[in-house]
């Protein structure tokens, strides 16, 4: 079968040298839209989100993500990001180089499709912890094998006013300025590649969506202060079309802060989900 969870659940994937440097970081703020001096000019006291460690090692990546998983012959047409999260030791440098370790912890088995997790480690030429993120893909019509169908968990939404309504305009070249991130997947640039998917259009990549949530956020309730971040996670539940309107909406809870992300606009769109299963973990 193209999934073998027997040699995919635990199997290494290697280890990536990579660096980042003031222009990268200044590039990847720009492409969530980002206008606030502390994250796009370098002598402004120039931070960094938290979620620029997700994109860090393959920034400079200029060809599709491969899926060379061992024990999973899949391509990249059946694939979409089901969730990612990254949790961060101390506010990330603006400059720096590191190795990152990634693996397979789990392989789920949800009929239809499989869902296939990973967890890498960051860490520094000197050998400090960095960060850590995990990430699920979605392989659609690769499920079926009768294996184990995977925990489910949700994060509660409060039923009260939000202490944060915000929205955010996706611009109609948003996706094709993050590609510049290192994510050059054609589902987010070519209207053919998207149809043959199964969208209608080019959608707008799940992590950029991602960004912009922890954005908006960071700046609405802790100040604009990144370093005050210490992890986001977050179920990519719909997609999003360049054009759209963003709607982050966050409620403070004693875990942290519940973040939930929906388009807002006329029509069917209105309200439909972008991200859910939220948790921003304050540091």
């Amino acid at each position: 079968m193209p999934i073998d969870p027997d040699v995919a659940i635990g199997a290494e994937l290697g280890s990536l040298d990579f660096s980042w440097s003031e222009s990268d970081v200044l590039l990847y703020h720009l492409a969530l839209g980002s206008t606030d001096l502390s994250y796009t000019l370098e002598t402004a006291g120039l931070q960094v989100l938290p979620s620029f460690g997700v994109v860090a090692p393959t920034f400079h990546a200029s060809d599709p993500p491969p899926l060379d998983l061992p024990g999973c012959d899949i391509n990249l047409s059946q694939v979409v990001h089901g969730s990612q999260g990254i949790e961060v030791a101390a506010p990330l440098p603006t400059t720096g180089s590191a190795t990152l370790r990634t693996r397979i912890t789990d392989v789920w088995d949800k009929g239809k499709a499989a869902v296939i997790w990973q967890e890498g480690q960051a860490v520094s030429a000197e050998g400090d912890a960095l960060w850590t993120v995990r990430s699920s893909i979605f392989v659609r019509g690769e499920g079926g094998w009768g294996g184990h169908r995977g925990t489910s968990s949700s994060v509660e939404v409060p039923d009260r006013a939000p202490d944060c309504d915000a929205s955010y305009d996706v611009t109609p070249q948003q996706a094709l300025l993050y590609r510049l991130c290192g994510d050059r997947n054609p589902l987010h640039a070519d209207p053919e590649f998207a149809k043959a998917a199964g969208f209608p259009a080019p959608i707008l990549h799940g992590l950029c969506s991602y960004g912009i949530a922890l954005r908006t956020v960071t700046d609405a309730l802790f100040g604009g202060d990144a370093g005050k971040v210490r992890g986001f996670d977050a179920r990519f539940a719909g997609v999003v079309f360049p054009g759209e309107t963003i709607r982050v909406r966050a409620w403070h809870v004693d875990e942290g802060v519940v973040v939930s992300a929906t388009v807002s606009g006329e029509g069917d769109r209105d309200g439909a989900p972008v991200l859910s299963d939220c948790l921003l973990t304050p540091a």
